[in-house]
């Protein structure tokens, strides 16, 4: 009897799991449709700033301009849905939960549309720019006549400004992580080179091929894995000091 109510449970998480799933594919929907009403305010503003002026940007296909607009859709789709993926996450896993930990891991969520914003705006007015302007220094140096597509100047800014919006994330994952107690940080000192090396690896994929990218992509990282640390060990001393306080009572009664 034990082992059918099992499998009920798994089957009941699972229908639970795809409903969830459902949820945040209807938003993100939702989100790209907004978007491409959004894309052509954002084009202007992006075209028009002071990083695109010099610039004679062409389009080498029909495709160009629809894939730039789905571009800006995805990343305003991803603006609005990455709070609500997180809700989702946390409203599948919160019945294991005890109350204190459901309602402060749900004060989370609105951290994450901030973190997300942030990472935004950090790696499009501080990494793009660098790496933009490096780039164009060397090809400059070697005499290379500039020509640029929209597709490769849009795909350039947002294979950079994308990924590192959601590595902004990293320090709110590490503290909803040590509060479902998965993660401690005892165990993410143990981990830090492995932590570094996958990190680092990532600044790799997603910068240009050249050093100086990956430095300046790199550094923000370890950072926020430093400050993931420092955050997780902070709601683990709290853990602790609820736990003595829960044993202390225990023992009294």
């Amino acid at each position: 009897m034990s082992l059918e109510s099992e499998e009920m449970s798994v089957v009941d998480h699972l229908t639970e799991l795809r409903k969830r799933i459902i949820y945040v594919l209807v938003v993100f929907v939702a989100g790209l449709a907004g978007g491409l009403f959004c894309a052509r305010p954002i084009y202007d503003y992006l075209i028009n700033a002071d990083l695109a002026q010099g610039f004679v940007l062409h389009a080498f296909s029909f495709w160009d301009g629809i894939g730039m607009y789905m571009k800006i859709a995805v990343a305003v789709s991803l603006t609005v849905s990455v709070p609500f993926i997180v809700y989702q996450l946390w409203a599948f896993v919160s019945p294991g939960l005890r109350p204190e930990e459901r309602s402060a891991a749900l004060r989370y969520v609105p951290y994450v549309f901030i973190l997300f914003v942030l990472g935004v705006a950090f790696a499009y007015y501080v990494i793009f720019p660098m790496a933009l302007s490096f780039t164009i220094s060397i090809t400059r140096s070697m005499g290379l006549e500039e020509t640029y597509g929209i597709a490769q100047y849009f795909g350039f800014m947002f294979n950079l400004v994308l990924p590192l919006a959601l590595l902004f994330e990293l320090p709110l994952l590490v503290m909803f992580l040590t509060k479902l107690r998965i993660l401690n940080p005892l165990r993410l000192r143990k981990m830090r080179r492995y932590a570094y090396f996958a990190l680092v690896f990532i600044a790799v994929v997603i910068t240009p091929p050249d050093f100086i990218s990956d430095f300046l992509v790199t550094i923000p990282l370890l950072a926020l894995y430093e400050f993931s640390v420092f955050l997780s060990a902070f709601v683990y001393r709290k853990q602790l000091s609820a736990d003595a306080a829960r044993e202390a009572r225990d023992r009294q009664s």
